[in-house]
């Protein structure tokens, strides 16, 4: 019996609402239906009156969020697709991301954002989002790309008084499984190496780390020991590890499945070149989607974000410099 991405989330949730009565879940069709990925599947029968559904409406749904927070409840709402939470920008960026700033309340939330790409998803959902909401002070931006950091993630960013953007890569729900949630867990802003190497650094995040993982596999089959540093929070940016990691191999590329204008590898990039270009031996770089809109065509979603072809091919002309 194998647990599965979505199983973790779904067992975060249930093991919150049982142990916290300030929780409860709202989103569209999360109640009787389970949700659109069924992360909440069951749980408004185990928990009358703490599992509900919410009106089309992305902006109603945080504003109602922000209100039941600030009268000391830990609301979780589920976006459909994280595309979509863009409906709710204002909301998001302006009231519950200031709010402690403006008034000393804190807005305890966490927003569920199912994100990134699958075959066939196209434009509207399958967007990254995490680089956009990683700009705004106040908002914590979390990326978990294991069933365990999904598990334990989830459950310490109901623990913090912040509002919390909760990045889930849809393409993992289901494909990633593990045979239990283990109790090995970091700190919200703690990076992992999950791959040790010595001839360059990859620094990752979400389902990223996987194709990172698969790409340096390959790699090794030439010689060449690739190390994969796992972000697993984007804000707060743990650059402490990444720099560690950058001064024992000497390179590095930034790797992300989100557009490649500004965004989480730019950061990575920008942080590293300021404060450990002593350290390179090569120009950093950084591996993002392509610039356009996400296509619809399983072939063409392909070639538009990053594989393990494509890393190995960056990695092979950053080793060679």
């Amino acid at each position: 019996m194998s647990v599965t991405y979505i199983d973790a989330i779904r067992e975060a949730q249930e093991t919150l609402l049982r142990e916290d009565p300030r929780v409860f879940l709202y989103g569209q069709d999360i109640a009787t239906f389970g949700g659109a990925f069924k992360a909440t599947k069951g749980l408004a029968e185990k928990f009358p009156n703490r599992v509900f559904d919410c009106p089309i409406s992305e902006d109603a749904m945080i504003g109602l969020a922000v209100g039941a927070a600030i009268e000391g409840m830990r609301p979780i709402v589920e976006m459909q697709f994280a595309d979509f939470s863009s409906i709710a920008f204002n909301q998001i960026v302006n009231q519950a991301a200031t709010h402690f700033y403006r008034t000393g309340v804190p807005i305890p939330i966490t927003i569920r954002l199912p994100s990134g790409g699958t075959p066939g998803s196209g434009p509207f959902h399958s967007q990254s989002m995490e680089g956009i909401y990683a700009q705004y002070p106040g908002l914590v931006v979390l990326t978990p790309a294991s069933v365990s950091d999904a598990y334990h993630m989830l459950i310490d960013a109901v623990a913090l008084d912040d509002p919390v953007i909760f990045c889930e890569h849809k393409f993992l729900y289901r494909w990633l499984k593990s045979k239990s949630i283990n109790d090995d867990h970091l700190p919200i802003g703690q990076a992992r190496i999950v791959r040790s190497g010595k001839h360059a650094t990859v620094v990752a995040y979400s389902a990223m780390v996987h194709e990172a993982v698969r790409a340096a596999d390959r790699l090794q089959q030439d010689g060449w020991e690739i190390e994969v540093v796992d972000l697993r929070s984007v804000k707060p940016l743990d650059i402490d590890t990444v720099l560690a990691s950058v001064a024992r191999t000497g390179r590095l590329l930034a790797l992300g499945e989100a557009f490649p204008w500004g965004g989480v590898t730019a950061e990575v990039v920008s942080r590293v070149a300021a404060e450990g270009f002593h350290l390179l031996d090569a120009p950093p770089q950084r591996l993002n989607a392509r610039d356009t809109p996400v296509p619809y065509h399983p072939k063409l979603w392909a070639a538009h974000r990053p594989t393990p072809e494509s890393i190995c091919e960056a990695l092979r002309k950053l080793l060679t410099f």
